[in-house]
């Protein structure tokens, strides 16, 4: 059986790091449990065209209502690897850090801190305000991972597809489900 994980896609610019982040998921096995916020979509629709939506969708195992918080990925008895939230709003980020439970995405989070599951968040903003940063703090007490998707200049990207890729393949190699898939520093 693949691992089952959970993709949360809030409402954040970076739209492309969701369908890295399922596109690499799908490419070790792992089955997508996907969650979408309203404004994720209006995201995907305005970054990668109207298409976008579909293009997730398909590479997902499952799609949850967000306002679904009787889904199975709102229990801790339902078995997942982990969560990835890209792109990570900040909102998502204060929601989940303050342990407000209003979506299923920050519900699903919520559950992979109580069952210390790992969670990914792909914390998208800038410049990052104090409370931004309290926030990241808390989350990272309570065992979330913060990972903002900062480019990997030295493997010398050319693409911003390259870029994507790279940093969603860095979220999905912290989950610790399979071998790296990222490509790795070799040194200089």
């Amino acid at each position: 059986m693949s691992a089952r994980v959970v993709l949360g896609v809030s409402g954040a610019s970076g739209a492309a790091l969701a369908l890295d982040c399922a596109r690499a998921l799908g490419r070790i096995g792992g089955a997508v449990e996907l969650v979408v916020s309203p404004m994720a979509r209006r995201t995907l629709d305005t970054e990668l065209g109207e298409g976008a939506m579909a293009d997730l969708v398909a590479l997902a195992a499952r799609v949850h209502d967000v306002a679904d918080m009787g889904a199975a990925v709102a229990s801790g008895s339902y078995p997942v690897a982990g969560m990835i939230v890209a792109p990570c709003s900040m909102r998502t980020l204060a929601a989940i850090a303050q342990g407000i439970d209003d979506n299923l995405i920050t519900r699903a989070a919520g559950v992979q801190l109580k069952e210390r599951r790992p969670l990914i968040l792909l914390a998208r903003e800038a410049p990052l305000t104090l409370a931004h940063l309290r926030n990241m703090t808390a989350a990272t007490e309570m065992g979330a991972v913060i990972l903002p998707p900062v480019p990997a200049f030295y493997l010398r990207p050319r693409t911003v597809a390259e870029i994507t890729a790279q940093i969603a393949a860095r979220a999905v190699d912290l989950l610790r489900i399979a071998p790296p898939v990222a490509r790795a520093w070799e040194g200089g």
